[in-house]
């Protein structure tokens, strides 16, 4: 039973401290979850973000319930995913009922110009991480620069983009001999 309460508690927490959605909370979960409490490293995080963009909901709930899955099965799923979203449910239930009398109030608008420039700072930051833990190998970065270049010179669609790395990351990266690694150390191929 203490170990429901310190999950939900944990993401009670993470749901406190977090602000500007999913890749603006790596570092708090870096800082809560990898460093403090050792629950996970930071490769699946990479893995559960990767897994949380092609499933339905927001990836910040989505991590929130495969941590909780793992730490605790269905029910830490469910308790860390209720601990992470309370605190946001309160704030925009305040907000909903607030904030329509002091919306044209340039103090406000002022303080929301702030937050957006720090949020921008955490999601580089974020975007820094991400580099590098991803291009682990030549393989990683010819990837990434072809889906890259399909995205922003072509516009290819995301859903397209992640389903054809999806596939390719299974040819390129599949082991071709017993005991080989992968790029971050699942099975696969390592260069």
């Amino acid at each position: 039973m203490k170990n429901f309460v310190e999950l939900f508690t944990a993401f009670l927490r993470l749901g406190v401290l977090t602000f500007g959605g999913g890749y603006a909370m790596i570092p708090v979960v870096e800082r809560e979850l990898i460093n403090k409490k050792g629950w996970i490293t930071m490769d699946e995080v990479m893995n559960y973000y990767t897994i949380a963009q092609i499933t339905p909901g927001i990836i910040a709930v989505n991590l929130s319930t495969f941590v909780g899955y793992k730490r605790g099965g269905i029910l830490g799923g469910v308790l860390a995913t209720l601990g992470f979203v309370l605190p946001g449910l309160g704030f925009i239930t305040a907000i909903a009922v607030f904030l329509a009398n002091f919306a044209d109030l340039p103090a406000l608008r002022h303080a929301f110009a702030g937050v957006r420039v720090a949020v921008c700072a955490l999601i580089l930051n974020t975007a820094i991480k991400l580099v590098k833990g991803v291009f682990k190998s030549k393989k990683t970065l010819i990837l990434y620069l072809i889906a890259f270049a399909l995205s922003a010179v072509w516009s290819v669609s995301p859903m397209l983009l992640v389903i054809a790395a999806g596939l390719l990351g299974l040819l390129i990266f599949r082991p071709s001999g017993p005991g080989e690694q992968a790029p971050g150390g699942s099975k696969g191929d390592a260069g």
